[in-house]
């Protein structure tokens, strides 16, 4: 065998595109949420609610996410009719526990003022919490 066979050919290499530069986290603004989980029995107390507290976001102009529907929770119960020897017999119940949730970015705190002199009705839950 010669030398020119044994040789691989040169191959011409191409210089890749480099990703863009990271900006530093502190030179980013800061984002704040305030992430609202609204419960309750009945879904249209619930609905009443929820638009009650996004009239008040948009009333004050803060950006409003949602309202996001999350999976309903459902809660089964199955008992007998009877107290003694009719197994065969029984009644089954259920709960239902709809829930909704909004967020609200970088609030003020004429938002949060607001919010937390909301009256809603009774029935409903809320969980507020800034993330």
């Amino acid at each position: 065998m010669t030398a020119a066979t044994t040789e691989k050919p040169k191959v011409k290499r191409v210089a890749k595109p480099r990703a863009p530069k990271v900006v530093a986290a502190a030179a980013l603004p800061e984002e704040h949420k305030l992430r609202i989980r609204v419960k309750a029995y009945e879904h249209k107390i619930l609905d009443v609610s929820v638009k009650q507290i996004m009239d008040t976001a948009a009333r004050f102009d803060a950006k409003v996410v949602g309202p996001v529907p999350l999976p309903t929770e459902i809660k089964r119960w199955t008992v007998n009719r009877s107290t003694f020897v009719h197994k065969d017999a029984r009644e089954q119940f259920e709960m239902r526990i709809h829930k909704r949730l909004i967020d609200i970015l970088n609030p003020s705190p004429k938002v949060i003022e607001a919010l937390t002199n909301l009256n809603l009705p009774s029935g409903v839950t809320i969980d507020v919490k800034m993330v």
